[in-house]
C-alpha cells in the first residue's frame, strides 16, 4: 500500500469537484470557526472582569450591612477601626464608604451622578488613581474638607472645555473644590465607575444626613491573609448584630474563584454547542462519500481487477474523508482566528485564540472525519470486482 500515491488519488478526486469538496467541508469550517471564536470571545470578556477584579486587590474583603427594618442595630466606624486595630497583624486598612445619588452643577450645567464617599486607603486598595491633582488624604477625612475628584465623565460632561483642577462645584448645593481626576476605567461612559464624585468619607456623612455605616473593605496585609481575616471578621459581625442577615461579607478571592468556574462552564457549553455544527458537517462527508462510491463503482472494480486490494480501497476512501475534513478544519482555524481579530477591537475585548481550543476543533474535525468516513469506506472496500465491473 503506498500511501503518498493513495494521497494523490484522494487530491485529484477532491480537486475534481472543487464546488461539492468546498459545500462538503462547510460544515466543517463552520464548526470549527464557531468553536475557536466563540471560546475565544468568552475567555476575552471573562479577562477583562478578571483584570477589573484583580485590579481592586485579591486581599480585599467587602461588606455590606443590610439589617432589618424592625432592627436598630448598627456598626460604627470607631468599631470596625477598634476591630482592625485588633488584628493590626493581619489587617492593613479599613475602608468606609457613603454612596448614594447627588446632583453636581458647575457654572449652568448640571449632572445627576454617583457620590462616594471614601479615605485615604481607597486609592491603592481599589486602584483608583488621579490622572491630574491628587486623592483624598487623611487630613481632608479628619477635617471634613469639602473637596472632590470627579471621574472622565463628569469631566466630559461639566467641563469639555476647560481644566477642571481647583475649580469649584456644587454637590446638592455644597460647594467643593476639585482637587484631582481619577483615571478613565469605562471609557468614560455614563452610569460606569467614570460617572463618579469622591469626595472624605466625613464630608459625605454631612452631605448625604446618613450616619449609619452601611458599606466598608477591608484590605488585609496580603491574599494569604485573607482567610483569616474572613474568620475574625465574621466572628465581630456576629457578635455585633447576633445574625448573619443582617449583613453580606464578599471576598475578592471568592469572587474570581467562581468566576473562573463559570468561565470552564460556559466555554464547555460553547464548545458543545458549536461541536453540533461539526457533527453535521461530518454527516454531509458521509453523505458525499457514500454518493462518491455510487458514483466510482466502475473505477473500484477496475482497481480490484489489477490487484488492488480491499484494505487499499478502504484506505484510499477513508483518506478522501480525513483531506476533507483535515481541509476544512484549517480553513475554520484561519476564519475563526480572523473573526477574533474583527470582532474582538470592535467590542473591545482582547480575545486571542487559544492553542487548546485550536487544537481541540481541529483534533475533533479530523475525528469527525475519520468516524464518519468509515462507512463509505468499508462499503467502497467489499464491493465485488465483478459487480463493480458490470454496473454503468
Amino acid at each position: 500500500m503506498n500511501f503518498t500515491q493513495t494521497f494523490k488519488m484522494a487530491m485529484k478526486s477532491i480537486l475534481g469537484s472543487k464546488k461539492r469538496s468546498f459545500l462538503t467541508m462547510l460544515g466543517i469550517i463552520i464548526g470549527v470557526a464557531s468553536v475557536i471564536a466563540l471560546i475565544g470571545l468568552a475567555s476575552g470578556a471573562t479577562g477583562v472582569v478578571t483584570d477589573q477584579l484583580e485590579g481592586m486587590g485579591t486581599n480585599l474583603i467587602s461588606v455590606s450591612v443590610s439589617g432589618r427594618n424592625n432592627s436598630n442595630r448598627t456598626v460604627s466606624l470607631k468599631d470596625v477601626q477598634d476591630f482592625a486595630s485588633e488584628n493590626k497583624d493581619i489587617i492593613e486598612a479599613v475602608i468606609p464608604s457613603v454612596s448614594g445619588s447627588i446632583t453636581a452643577k458647575y457654572g449652568s450645567e448640571n449632572l445627576v451622578t454617583t457620590l462616594e464617599g471614601t479615605n485615604q486607603y481607597y486609592e491603592t486598595a481599589r486602584n483608583t488613581k488621579p490622572t491630574k491633582g491628587r486623592f483624598i488624604s487623611a487630613l481632608d477625612v479628619e477635617q471634613r474638607q469639602n473637596v472632590a475628584m470627579i471621574g472622565t465623565y463628569v469631566v466630559k460632561e461639566l467641563f469639555p472645555n476647560e481644566d477642571p483642577l481647583n475649580k469649584e462645584i456644587k454637590l446638592n448645593g455644597e460647594v467643593y473644590y476639585i482637587i484631582g481626576v481619577i483615571e478613565e476605567k469605562s471609557s468614560s461612559a455614563a452610569k460606569s465607575t467614570d460617572d463618579k464624585v469622591y469626595i472624605p468619607y466625613t464630608s459625605a456623612v454631612r452631605l448625604m444626613q446618613n450616619t449609619n455605616l452601611r458599606s466598608f473593605s477591608i484590605q488585609c496585609v496580603s491574599p494569604e491573609a485573607t482567610d483569616a481575616v474572613m474568620d475574625k471578621l465574621q466572628t465581630f459581625l456576629l457578635r455585633v448584630f447576633g445574625s448573619k442577615d443582617y449583613y453580606s461579607i464578599f471576598n475578592q478571592k471568592e469572587i474570581l474563584e467562581t468566576l473562573n468556574k463559570m468561565t470552564a462552564t460556559l466555554n464547555t457549553m460553547l464548545g458543545g454547542i458549536a461541536g453540533i455544527s461539526l457533527v453535521v458537517g461530518g454527516i454531509g462527508i458521509m453523505n458525499i462519500m457514500l454518493v462518491s462510491v455510487t458514483e466510482r463503482t466502475r473505477e473500484i472494480g477496475v482497481r480490484k481487477a489489477i490487484g488492488a486490494s480491499r484494505g487499499t480501497i478502504l484506505f484510499q476512501f477513508l483518506i478522501e474523508a480525513v483531506v476533507l475534513s483535515g481541509m476544512g478544519g484549517i480553513i475554520g482555524v484561519l476564519f475563526g482566528i480572523g473573526l477574533l481579530n474583527i470582532v474582538g477591537p470592535l467590542i473591545k475585548i482582547k480575545a486571542v485564540a487559544s492553542f487548546s481550543s485550536i487544537m481541540l476543533s481541529f483534533g475533533f474535525s479530523v475525528a469527525v472525519g475519520v468516524f464518519f468516513g468509515i462507512s463509505p469506506a468499508n462499503k467502497a472496500s467489499k464491493l465485488r470486482p465483478i459487480d463493480a465491473l458490470r454496473s454503468e
